[in-house]
């Protein structure tokens, strides 16, 4: 996945590049706003990453100039204003996301990961109708869910976090990229909304069958896989 990271703080654009690339991405960097413009332009990205605060042009610029041109590359804006009239604007302008100085790095990661299942899911690329792993099986046209050939009533967000684990089985997904994925902007970083699904969850998926599939993983997040 190629990423054009737009950032004139030196040690910001730096600490994306390293993370980013141990991350497995591809990383264009620019460090200012007339030439992360240009590279926008004529580049293959599959997101941006832009500042708004840039020397030349801004952030909010840049977008504008993308959005007229018609190159409708999801863009994450990074910046220090972080005041709702700055936020709306910088939506209403065309970026696709948000993220206030100074983030998590596993903020962001979740974030980028919103954007491109957003993206995926406008192209013509169709999602598997069903997901699967072992006897549980997650409907996603009926939003159902059977275990062992047994019906699963869950709520909306309790479908949504195992819809989630689902995508990637055996994949340690932390609490922060739940909460950004699941509930988004809307809750309070610091909650234990996270914890409390998850314990739903397994009461409702794991209970009663002998192989439990939602797991732990101490110090990182949550994951669900089939292995003892």
């Amino acid at each position: 996945m190629n990423v054009l990271v737009v950032e004139d703080d030196v040690r910001v654009a730096d600490f994306l590049e390293r993370g980013l690339k141990a991350e497995g991405y591809s990383i264009t960097l620019a460090r200012n706003g007339n030439k992360g413009l240009e590279l926008a332009r004529v580049g293959d990205y599959a997101l941006i990453i832009l500042d708004w605060m840039l020397p030349g042009l801004n952030g909010i610029e840049i977008t504008q100039a993308l959005r007229a041109g018609r190159i409708m590359t999801p863009i994450l804006m990074l910046t220090a204003m972080g005041a709702l009239t700055d936020r709306v604007q910088g939506l209403r302008v065309g970026a696709d996301d948000y993220l206030v100085k100074p983030f998590a790095f596993e903020e962001l990661l979740a974030r980028m990961e919103a954007l491109r299942r957003r993206a995926d899911a406008g192209s013509a690329a169709k999602p598997p109708e069903s997901l699967v792993l072992a006897d549980l099986t997650l409907d996603r046209n009926k939003m159902q869910v059977h275990r062992a050939g047994k019906r699963i009533e869950l709520t909306a967000k309790e479908l949504a976090v195992l819809e989630l684990l689902l995508t990637t089985p055996q994949r340690v997904f932390s609490r922060e990229r739940i909460l950004a994925n699941v509930w988004g902007a809307s809750e309070d970083p610091l909650t234990n909304v996270v914890d409390v699904y998850i314990r739903r969850l397994r009461v409702k998926v794991d209970e009663g069958f002998d192989q439990p599939l939602i797991r732990t993983v101490r110090g990182f997040g949550y994951k669900i896989d089939t292995s003892d």
